[in-house]
C-alpha cells in the first residue's frame, strides 16, 4: 500500500516556527518530485514548496519565500518543511504530494499522483 504520512502540525502563535515531515512508503519516492501544498477553508489547494530529485532544485510560493524551507532526506523518501515566522494567514491543512512522472517542478495539484492525509497548522495572533 502506497502511503505518504505527514506529521508535525499543531497550534502555534504568530512568529513561531514549526517543522513538518512527510514519509513515503509502499514504493520508492527518491526519484520523484515531492511537494507541500496547503488548503485553507473555502480556498483552493495551493503549492507551498516543491523539491526535485536529489534535493538541489526547489520552488516556493511567493507568500512563503524567505520564511519556509523545503528539504529531503538522503534516502529521498522523507521531505521536510521548516516554517519560520509563521503568520495567521499560514493557517491551513498542509498536504504532502509526490509526482513520479515529470522532471520539472509543478505548481498544479493535478500534476501529483500521491497524496498524504494532511496535517493541520493553526497560527494564532
Amino acid at each position: 500500500q502506497v502511503q505518504l504520512i505527514e506529521s508535525g502540525g499543531g497550534l502555534v502563535q504568530a512568529g513561531d516556527s514549526l517543522r513538518l515531515s512527510c514519509t513515503g512508503s509502499g514504493r520508492i519516492f527518491s526519484k520523484d518530485i515531492m511537494a507541500w501544498f496547503r488548503q485553507a477553508p473555502g480556498k483552493e489547494r495551493q503549492l507551498v514548496a516543491a523539491i526535485g530529485f536529489g534535493g538541489r532544485i526547489t520552488k516556493y510560493s511567493d507568500s512563503v519565500k524567505g520564511r519556509f524551507s523545503v528539504s529531503r532526506s538522503n534516502a529521498g523518501n522523507t521531505i521536510y518543511l521548516q516554517m519560520n515566522t509563521l503568520r495567521p494567514e499560514d493557517t491551513a491543512v498542509y498536504y504532502c504530494a509526490s509526482d513520479p512522472v515529470r522532471t520539472e517542478l509543478q505548481a498544479w495539484p493535478t500534476s501529483y499522483d500521491y497524496w498524504g492525509q494532511g496535517t493541520q497548522v493553526t497560527v494564532s495572533t
